[in-house]
């Protein structure tokens, strides 16, 4: 499955297209530690993932260091708006575990996980939808002296509604955890080896191969 492939297997997951793509061909976690997160936050992120990803007779999100590579990806190729809304969704993982079970998030069983992250991808599945409903363009509307004087507003509030559609168009923030748990996941050595059939381009070189009498390949 190449770059492109999994985009695509993302956007239909989670309803969206991949947030901070346009960094994306260009991001590399080789050799890479600086970020903002504690390393406690890293390891609820490792949780997180798991979650979403467990391991089973194959490895799990936790074995392809995906938590690490979600910190990485948030601080190279997030916005600052969409960095708070993922900051701010962290903190709100902790605030709903202890509503709905009274405890951290990384104190509940593998089941009160499962049910509390099933409930975050619904809102978050839902917020897409009503996301792309608004993306919608209206339908055309005869002109009337109501519409000319609509589209008369003055600068001021044309600058208010921009700004509120801005901030109406910052994704889930489980959207961004569940497409980070994908990419990482599925872009990692471990998921692309042990995961995902794998076949290495262009392979070995073998400068002599025995000649048998096939024909040439075409070009």
């Amino acid at each position: 499955m190449n770059r492109r492939e999994l985009l695509k297997m993302i956007a239909l997951t989670t309803g969206t297209a991949m947030i901070g793509g346009k960094s994306l061909f260009a991001f590399s976690d080789a050799g890479q530690s600086n970020h903002p997160f504690s390393s406690r936050d890293v390891e609820r992120l490792d949780e997180l993932a798991e979650t979403i990803l467990p391991r089973t007779d194959t490895p799990g999100a936790k074995d392809a260091g995906v938590g690490e590579f979600m910190a990485l990806f948030v601080s190279d190729c997030y916005t600052p708006a969409q960095k708070e809304v993922f900051y701010f969704g962290l903190s709100q993982l902790e605030a709903r575990s202890r509503a709905a079970y009274e405890r951290d998030f990384m104190a509940l069983s593998s089941q009160q996980r499962l049910e509390l992250i099933s409930e975050l991808d619904r809102e978050a599945m839902a917020h897409a939808q009503l996301q792309g409903s608004r993306d919608q363009p209206a339908p055309a509307e005869a002109q009337s002296t109501e519409t000319q004087a609509a589209q008369n507003q003055t600068a001021e509030n044309q600058a208010s509604q921009e700004q509120a559609d801005s901030e109406q168009a910052l994704p889930h923030y489980f959207t961004m955890m569940k497409q980070l748990t994908l990419f990482g996941f599925f872009t990692s050595e471990v998921g692309a080896t042990e995961v995902l059939r794998y076949e290495a381009v262009p392979g070995r070189y073998d400068g002599c191969a025995p000649y048998n009498g096939e024909p040439a390949w075409a070009t």
